[in-house]
């Protein structure tokens, strides 16, 4: 069955109450054509998503909810950490041990450092951008622990295609993603946890229930994006611009191809970014829309 609404989520580690560039985003893409929505605490943006959920579900719809965040960490580390190799045991690992205020204050940093101390050395979790130190927490780049990967397969396809996702390990910096990965899927599993058995998070459990979570990359639509209007916030022509290509597949009735199955040499723990490989197809049908 086809999407009724399309969402996709841009989101944010930022320590204190933030709009604009680098903050959190939600763009939505239905009915009443497309809009950009900006939250400025994650407090404030749960409530959404969780508003988001529940109307689409009063109505008897279906959403697609697409998040640039990683939904997985590479092979080993599930496992290591809870004792399961399920990406989805780490959610709810995370959401166990993050704290987050309606100020925007936030833990992820001890947490970082607690999931280090289950591996020798000084990772895999990098990148301490606070003025004080957190033992356990390295600033700098250490040497990952022993066979446990810089990256997931999902990103070493997506670097073969031109794309260049930051490794989950890397917690500050430019360009950095891990930050906001540790804060986000506990959001991600109280989403999940508030709707039981009408959520899915691909590609980890079969996409046909009301509401579908996958992993994106607003990248994906990068050259529409660039040539965008210079007064819009990018993060806004990304998330805008990602949820009316993907909602134009589903009208096209194309959409599900991209929930082909990950390659047979991606570990099914890792997760696998959706869209990844059809980034072409979503810029003509922008262009068509």
């Amino acid at each position: 069955m086809p999407f009724d609404r399309i969402a996709v989520l841009d989101w944010s580690a930022a320590s204190k109450p933030k709009t604009g560039r680098d903050s959190i985003w939600l763009g939505v893409s239905g009915p009443d054509g497309t809009r950009a929505e900006n939250h400025p605490t994650r407090t404030v943006a749960e409530a959404a998503l969780h508003a988001l959920v529940r109307d689409t579900l009063a109505q008897g719809q279906r959403l697609l909810l697409a998040c640039d965040l990683s939904f997985g960490f590479p092979t080993g580390f599930a496992e290591t950490v809870t004792g399961r190799a399920q990406a989805l045991a780490v959610w709810d690992w995370l959401g166990t041990h993050i704290q987050d205020t309606p100020g925007n204050s936030h833990n992820l940093r001890e947490v970082a450092a607690r999931a280090n101390a289950h591996f020798p050395g000084g990772g895999p979790f990098w990148g301490n951008g606070a003025k004080l130190d957190v033992p356990g927490l390295p600033r700098r780049k250490p040497a990952l622990p022993d066979n446990l990967a810089e990256f997931r397969a999902t990103e070493h396809h997506a670097r073969a295609q031109g794309l260049y996702p930051k490794s989950c390990w890397q917690l500050s910096g430019a360009g950095a993603v891990g930050a906001q990965n540790l804060v986000g899927l506990p959001v991600l599993a109280r989403l999940r946890q508030s709707a039981p058995g009408a959520v899915a998070v691909w590609p980890f459990e079969d996409p046909d229930t009301p509401i579908v979570l996958v992993e994106t990359y607003t990248a994906l639509v990068d050259g529409p994006v660039r040539a965008a209007d210079p007064a819009l916030v990018r993060d806004a022509a990304q998330v805008s611009l990602l949820a009316r290509a993907f909602m134009a597949m589903t009208h096209a009735g194309t959409l599900p191809r991209l929930f082909a199955p990950p390659p047979a040499n991606a570990p099914p723990e890792e997760g696998w970014i959706f869209g990844l490989g059809h980034g072409a197809e979503l810029v003509a049908h922008l262009s068509n829309a």
